[in-house]
């Protein structure tokens, strides 16, 4: 573990405050970034996290809190995934060395952790307008204080962000600057018209660079503001020929500016300190920089896991089985051989659903859509309507923004979209803007879907194979990481009957009833019991095995459920409310995740907090 004490630091070790960074001269800051920089390396090497995205906004969250008198004015950070830097500077230097580990500090920003944390984030595209709603809370209660809104070139493609830019051009007194941090990447390349839109702007150095000196030299003479701005207009529509996106919604644009000069930024953000309005600030970044091997791959350095910092030799783990994310993405190219009709759709994640294997070989039958989950969704029911088998792939917690589109887009219309919910429950360090904890609640209220929830590799292979031939939408939600070791590459195809349980373990005093993953918990929980345990696994979540429960409900007095999600309106409650209705009244004990939000740490950790690891159920099986 990396201290204070391990490498020799000028700077680091004075600064754990903005106040403190603001007492630095320029040549100063340029040394302190360095440290900064080596000091985000060093501790990520032994205490993963996210940091490419981090390593390129080093210069930017310095310039930020040394120009703006922060906490007082806010820096709204898009996701969160960049904000190492952020945490460092402000109190949490010391504190760093915890991050995304259970009882330390989160990963992302978090208003209760820091008064620095504007707003929480974890999720893309919210910055804009999170920031124009603190912009506007300032100006109902008479305070004049600056909020920024740092969003990346990736999350800019989410809807949310075009919302907040159309709703902040409406608002031309309501001071608000985003900077756009363009580091042509998110997790994966970006994708789409916007990413070539950035391009062709920020090569069009001659008209930007005016503009800017015209801004910053005239700006504090409010009535040449006009004058500036029609110049501005006739410059971009005579040598762009193309209207500027950003002042078409009413926001003065300038960039492109070096992100990693410190001296060049804070420049610029003193003189748009004085500018008011609406206004964007587009800043070129490498994501990854002053590590090499971070910008030599900036795609695996987004969360590269741990690393020798010397070699930048990556410390994979030998896994003792395949990865779920992996058995999705070959099962889904095997599947495309077999059936022309199916294709794939995710929201700026096909390495991280594994969907990449898919298109190295099917590059035209696979869509990446940039992180836009409800357009993905609804895309895929497009596809769907069109005649296509879509295997529309999110991650469980970013499927909760897509909510609207699958009920109306999909549900409603009885489309047969698979949807595919990768890292489905508890996900471990990042936290509680990533567990995917409420699928099994919020889809199950949901007419005409059908949910699956596979226990091991070989039955995600078979589930998926099964959605392909439905004429309905399916749900199958799996977990993040390794799976428990069963052959599955290049299994036959069974269909599988949608809403049939099975019996694993018979028994005669407690019964416990599992869904997905968890069936593996009770399985080797129920071994080392002294009492005689039945293990059922349900399978799908809906439609339920109601002739299955009722079998159980007749044989056993004392029954628990366990689930990795949340209780309240979970697979639990739901046998519970069946058993209720048909008259049986046995003891029942619901275990999954209870009503609050889980925070991080390893994911064996949060199990033992939620009470349904291995040893929880064991002891909850003997108080039975």
């Amino acid at each position: 573990m990396v201290t204070m004490n391990d490498i020799e630091y000028t700077y680091l070790k004075r600064i754990n405050s903005p106040q403190e960074l603001r007492k630095l001269s320029i040549k100063e800051l340029r040394i302190y970034a360095d440290e900064l920089r080596r000091y985000i390396v060093d501790c990520c090497a032994t205490n993963p996290g996210h940091l490419g995205s981090s390593l390129g906004t080093v210069e930017l969250t310095i310039a930020l809190h040394y120009v703006y008198d922060t906490p007082a004015d806010s820096i709204v950070w898009d996701v969160g995934h960049q904000a190492y830097a952020h945490k460092i500077i402000t109190e949490r230097r010391d504190a760093f060395i915890t991050n995304r580990k259970y009882g330390g500090i989160s990963g992302f920003p978090r208003m209760s952790e820091s008064r620095y944390d504007a707003f929480g984030g974890g999720h893309a595209s919210v910055s804009i307008s999170a920031a124009l709603g603190i912009a506007k809370a300032q100006e109902l209660q008479n305070e004049q204080h600056h909020v920024v809104a740092v969003i990346g070139d990736g999350a800019l493609t989410g809807g949310l962000a075009f919302e907040g830019l159309n709703n902040a051009g409406a608002s031309p007194n309501t001071d608000i600057l985003v900077v756009l941090n363009d580091n042509e990447m998110s997790i994966d390349k970006p994708v789409g018209a916007l990413d070539s839109y950035l391009v062709h702007i920020s090569t069009s150095r001659w008209y930007n660079n005016l503009k800017s000196t015209l801004w910053r030299g005239l700006s504090i003479i409010p009535p040449l503001h006009r004058l500036v701005r029609k110049t501005g207009n006739a410059i971009k529509h005579g040598l762009l020929q193309k209207s500027n996106l950003f002042e078409s919604l009413n926001f003065r644009y300038f960039g492109t500016v070096d992100g990693h000069d410190i001296g060049e930024l804070i420049r610029t953000l003193t003189a748009l300190k004085v500018i008011g309005g609406p206004k964007i600030l587009h800043i070129k970044t490498t994501k990854g920089k002053g590590y090499a091997p971070a910008e030599a791959n900036p795609a695996v350095w987004h969360a590269p896991g741990c690393y020798d910092v010397e070699s930048g030799a990556r410390k994979k783990s030998n896994y003792p089985a395949d990865r779920y994310q992996d058995v999705f993405g070959q099962t889904l190219l095997d599947l495309a051989r077999k059936n022309d009709k199916i294709v794939g759709i995710t929201p700026a994640m096909p390495s991280g659903c594994s969907m990449n294997i898919v298109m190295q070989e099917m590059p035209d039958r696979c869509f990446d859509v940039g992180i836009a989950e409800g357009h993905a969704v609804t895309f895929s029911a497009g596809l769907a309507a069109g005649g296509n088998r879509p295997f529309c792939n999110i991650y469980s917690s970013f499927m909760q923004r897509a909510y609207d589109n699958v009920i109306h887009d999909v549900a409603l219309q009885n489309l047969p979209v698979v949807m595919c919910l990768d890292r489905a429950g508890i996900v471990g360090e990042d936290g509680a803007t990533h567990h995917g904890a409420f699928d099994l609640a919020y889809f199950g209220c949901l007419p005409n879907i059908t949910i699956a929830a596979p226990r091991n590799e070989w039955m995600l292979r078979q589930m998926m194979y099964t959605a392909s031939l439905a004429d309905h939408p399916t749900v199958i939600r799996y977990p993040r990481g390794i799976g428990e070791g069963m052959i599955w590459r290049d299994t036959q195809f069974e269909e599988l009957i949608e809403g049939r349980g099975e019996q694993l373990r018979k028994g005669t005093d407690i019964a416990i009833i599992g869904i997905g993953t968890m069936v593996n918990v009770a399985m080797r929980a129920a071994e080392k019991s002294s009492r005689s345990v039945a293990v059922y696994d349900m399978r799908y979540a809906k439609p339920l095995d109601t002739e299955l429960i009722e079998e159980i409900g007749a044989k056993f007095s004392r029954i628990i459920t366990i689930e990795d999600g949340i209780i309240r309106g979970g697979v639990g409650e739901a046998i519970l409310a069946h058993l209720a209705r048909k008259g049986y009244t046995p003891k029942v004990k619901t275990l999954g995740i209870d009503d609050y939000f889980v925070h991080h740490g390893k994911p064996s950790e949060l199990y033992a907090e939620c009470g349904y690891d291995e040893e929880a159920l064991l002891t909850t099986i003997n108080n039975m």
